[in-house]
């Protein structure tokens, strides 16, 4: 059961988590913001709600979790997004990440590969809030071909290595922002493309993400 009111509690809890992920290097104004306005405990089980604004990851359905609040302010911040981009997000998940990135100015299509999550989401009221958020239902590996190329692409599990097929789906001048390493520890990629179509690619801090499995799971 989910709890869906915002209380004063509930909104001077953001203001704290702010300061802490800004404290932690976070100074993208349009991430704190976001940050700041999305109810972090709507997403989570009405058991979490006390501790909802705590820097760390909680458990969802299917042995997936909801982010830390400073990692999905860490890779929403490297995606250095502009108004009305067209952004892949890979891993659904909670949507917490997708209304983030929403609430940024952009068009979210984002993929989940639980067959149980993807429908639990679609009776979610709150990321209705967000006409554009396209949830899909799907192997994240593949991407979305038939709607790229993206002008951003973030992926929220952990790859062993970089999808090719994601690479090709991103759009010339485009970033995609990728956890990349073992089941244990990532380290967070930031790969840019170039006009002429060549990559240039960034590593920055390590994370701990539950990994990308390829295909469906009904």
């Amino acid at each position: 059961m989910r709890v869906l009111s915002d209380t004063y509690r509930h909104k001077g809890l953001r203001k704290q988590l702010v300061s802490l992920i800004r404290n932690k290097g976070i100074s993208d104004e349009r991430v704190l913001a976001a940050v700041l306005e999305i109810p972090r405990h709507f997403f989570m089980d009405s058991a979490f709600d006390q501790i909802a604004y705590e820097d760390r990851a909680f458990p969802i359905a299917e042995g997936q979790t909801i982010s830390q609040p400073y990692t999905v302010a860490y890779q929403s911040q490297l995606l250095e997004l502009k108004s009305h981009e067209k952004v892949l997000e890979v891993g659904t998940g909670s949507t917490y990440q997708a209304c983030i990135l929403a609430e940024m100015g952009v068009q979210v299509y984002t993929i989940e590969r639980q067959k149980n999550i993807f429908d639990q989401n679609k009776l979610f009221s709150y990321p209705k809030k967000y006409p554009a958020i396209r949830c899909f239902y799907g192997d994240g590996y593949e991407g979305l071909p038939t709607f790229a190329p993206f002008d951003k692409i973030i992926v929220t599990a952990a790859a062993r290595e970089i999808p090719k097929k994601l690479l090709d789906q991103l759009k010339p001048g485009g970033k995609m922002v990728i956890p990349v390493g073992d089941d244990k520890v990532q380290q967070m990629i930031r790969i840019s493309k170039y006009p002429d179509g060549s990559l240039f690619e960034e590593s920055f801090d390590d994370f701990s993400f539950v990994p990308m499995l390829q295909g469906k799971n009904n």
